[in-house]
C-alpha cells in the first residue's frame, strides 16, 4: 500500500509540475507574440468599411506590438472565401478575421454556409459600430417617423424601398422597422448600397436605409430627407437626426458593426493581450477622429461580451428572417 500510496503522490507532483511548466511556458509565449507578421484577413474588396478598419487598426497596432499586422483581402463567394481562410488557419494568433456583420447575416440566411461564427471563431473584440439611416426622398410629404408610419399604414404595399441586395443589413434592418411599425413595404433589391440610394434620390423608390457613410453627402445636400438612425444613440454627424427607437419604435435597434476574430482555439492568454492592445489602440485621438470621419463609434469590448453580442445577433436576425419570410438557400 506504501509504494502504490508513493506512486500516486508522484503522479500527482508531477503532474502539478507539468501543469505549472506549461502555464510559464503559455505566459512566455504570451509576453513575446508577436514574434513574426500577423496577418488580418478582410474577407471584401480594398475600399469598403471592413478595408478601412483592418488598416486603421494594423497601423495601430503594428506601433503597439512591434511586428507588422498585414492586411490581406481575400473577396469571394459572399465574403465565405475569406472567412473560410481565418476558421482554418493555425490558431496561434497570426491569422485574424477582420468581420463585418455580415459574417452572422449570411450565416441566418444561408443553410450551406460553411462555417459556423460561434463554433468555428474565438472572438476578440468589437472594434466599431455604424449606424443604417433611414432616408426618404424629399419629395414625399412626410418629415418624420411617425409621419412615414402614418403613411404608409394608409397606403400599404404602396411604397417601394431599396436595399444594397437580399439579406444585406440595409434590407434586413428595413424589414426590422416595417415588422415592428406593422407596415407594408415593397423591397427592391440592388447589387450594392450606391445604386440603391441613387435610385432613392432619383425618385424610383421612396425610402432606403443605407449606412451613414453612403448616405451622409446626399443628406447634407438635401437630395434625401433623414427620418432617424437605427443604432442606440444618435450619430455625431447628425446631432438632430433622432433615433429610430427614440422617434417612436421602443427597442428598435440595428447596426452594421466590424470585429476581430480568431480561429477557435487561439489561446485565451493571446486573444486577452491582443483585446487589450486593441482597447488601447480605440481610445487613441488618432483613432477616435478617423472613426468618427467615418460615421462609426468605437466599441473594444472584452471577448466575452463580443462572444454574447455575436449570439444576440443571431437569433435577432433568424427572427427577422422568418418573420419576414426571407427565402434561405
Amino acid at each position: 500500500m506504501l509504494k502504490i500510496s508513493n506512486v500516486v503522490r508522484f503522479g500527482m507532483v508531477f503532474g502539478a509540475l507539468l501543469a505549472s511548466a506549461a502555464s510559464v511556458q503559455a505566459q512566455a509565449q504570451t509576453s513575446a507574440y508577436p514574434t513574426r507578421p500577423v496577418r488580418i484577413v478582410v474577407p471584401s474588396s480594398a475600399g469598403g468599411g471592413t478595408d478601412i478598419l483592418a488598416r486603421l487598426m494594423a497601423k495601430k497596432l503594428t506601433e503597439s506590438m512591434g511586428q507588422p499586422f498585414i492586411v490581406e483581402n481575400r473577396a469571394g463567394a459572399g465574403q465565405a472565401l475569406g472567412i473560410d481562410v481565418v476558421a482554418r488557419a493555425p490558431a496561434d494568433g497570426y491569422t485574424l478575421l477582420m468581420a463585418a456583420s455580415a459574417i452572422v447575416l449570411n450565416q441566418v440566411l444561408s443553410k450551406k454556409t460553411s462555417y459556423d461564427t460561434v463554433r468555428d471563431f474565438a472572438p476578440v473584440s468589437l472594434v466599431a459600430s455604424v449606424s443604417n439611416v433611414l432616408v426618404v426622398n424629399p419629395t414625399l410629404p412626410v418629415k418624420t417617423e411617425a409621419e412615414l408610419i402614418d403613411y404608409a399604414k394608409a397606403r400599404p404595399g404602396v411604397l417601394n424601398y431599396s436595399s444594397a441586395g437580399t439579406g444585406t443589413s440595409p434590407h434586413l434592418s428595413m424589414e426590422l422597422f416595417r415588422s415592428m411599425a406593422g407596415i407594408t413595404l415593397t423591397h427592391v433589391p440592388y447589387k450594392g448600397t450606391g445604386p440603391a440610394v441613387v435610385d432613392v434620390v432619383g425618385g424610383q423608390v421612396q425610402l432606403s436605409m443605407p449606412n451613414l457613410l453612403t448616405a451622409m453627402p446626399h443628406i447634407k445636400a438635401g437630395t434625401l430627407r433623414a427620418l432617424g438612425v437605427t443604432g442606440p444613440r444618435r450619430a455625431t454627424a447628425l446631432p438632430n437626426v433622432p433615433t429610430i427607437a427614440e422617434a417612436g419604435l421602443p427597442g428598435y435597434e440595428s447596426v452594421q458593426w466590424y470585429g476581430l476574430l480568431a480561429p477557435m482555439g487561439t489561446p485565451a492568454p493571446l486573444v486577452a493581450r491582443l483585446h487589450a492592445e486593441i482597447a488601447k489602440s480605440l481610445a487613441s485621438p488618432e483613432i477616435q477622429a478617423a472613426l468618427t470621419n467615418e460615421g462609426a463609434e468605437a466599441v473594444g469590448n472584452k471577448p466575452e461580451e463580443f462572444a454574447a453580442f455575436i449570439k444576440s445577433e443571431i437569433d435577432k436576425w433568424s427572427t427577422v428572417v422568418k418573420t419576414a419570410r426571407i427565402q434561405q438557400d
